[in-house]
């Protein structure tokens, strides 16, 4: 079972994440509009999944901002943002913030990112929630690059992932 921490605590996660050169595999998550897609329909891009504990909180609004801002330019790349928001919020969060160029994805209506993905904390404060982890998918949704930030509190190394892009 992988762990992260979160304020210096250790956190359990649901299990193993999967591995870099492994398939993705496919999840469904519901949309600002609260239409339900599915990462496989995301089509024959790069994929940058960000799961994130929640939109709400300053580091997962700076990581996003940030994904926002990086990946603007990539046009054969889709970033993702999956946490447990529900659709409303994520979609308050978008535009107040100006997020345009990275897709929101709830997981609060079947969980299958947290299930297939085992990102989700199983303890602590944040228990039920996604741990900070950043994905990378080639066109053909192989797994190129896996982040899972140790410190929830903290942001992902976005050069790595962005090297994993190219």
């Amino acid at each position: 079972m992988a762990t992260v921490n979160f304020k210096g605590n250790t956190v359990n996660l649901r299990g193993e994440l999967p591995k870099v050169g492994s398939k993705a595999p496919d999840f469904k998550f519901v949309k600002t509009d609260l239409s339900e897609q599915s990462l496989y329909e995301l089509g024959d891009k790069k994929k940058v999944i960000i799961a994130v504990p929640s939109l709400d909180t300053g580091v997962c609004a700076t990581e996003t901002h940030k994904f926002n801002e990086k990946l603007a330019s990539m046009s054969d790349v889709v970033g993702l943002v999956v946490s447990k928001d529900l659709p409303f919020a994520m979609k308050r969060f978008c535009e107040t913030d100006g997020i345009k160029n990275v897709v929101s994805g709830s997981d609060f209506r079947y969980n299958e990112f947290g299930n297939k993905f085992n990102s989700d904390m199983t303890d602590g404060p944040l228990k039920g929630l996604s741990s900070r982890a950043v994905f990378v998918l080639d066109k053909d949704n192989t797994i190129k690059f896996i982040e899972l930030v140790p410190e929830v509190t903290q942001e992902p190394d976005y050069d790595s992932v962005l090297n994993a892009l190219k």
